[in-house]
């Protein structure tokens, strides 16, 4: 817990527009992401074939929209963000995997990639000083 604090306390210090939106663009593409899935759920089913066998696969295609939407949601506010982006890294991770061991499409591995290298940052960087988080923080 100390360790968190002193996170934040160097975020708050070196809180900049630049990463401020970084954050709102993470959120924004999450929810655009979701907004796709919920759109077009053959997609998502298509990309679930290779691991269509395993247990929870269905479960894990109704997880996927919805977790995209209120995550992006919640990450572009800077409400909760640490919170929205664990419910996110086991997506983002999947995609990873699901685009390095099924069919090599390097654009979308690429993209996986540096969305999960942003949601490993925001993780340990939080939501910054122009926040719902912080305003709240500020309120108590």
């Amino acid at each position: 817990m100390g360790r968190v604090k002193t996170l934040n306390k160097w975020a708050n210090r070196h809180s900049y527009y630049p990463l401020d939106i970084l954050r709102i663009a993470l959120g924004a593409f999450l929810f655009a992401k979701g907004l796709f899935f919920m759109g077009d759920t053959q997609i998502l089913i298509d990309l679930f074939k290779p691991i269509q066998n395993l247990a929870g696969s269905m479960m894990a295609i109704h997880y996927v929209a919805p977790s995209h939407l209120v995550g992006g949601l919640m990450i572009i506010f800077g409400l909760l963000t640490r919170w929205a982006i664990v419910a996110q890294l086991p997506i983002i991770i999947g995609a990873v995997l699901i685009n390095f061991l099924g069919d090599m499409d390097s654009t979308n591995l690429i993209l996986s990639i540096v969305v999960l290298l942003l949601c490993i940052f925001f993780l340990f960087y939080g939501s910054g000083k122009h926040s719902v988080d912080y305003y709240l923080k500020m309120q108590q």
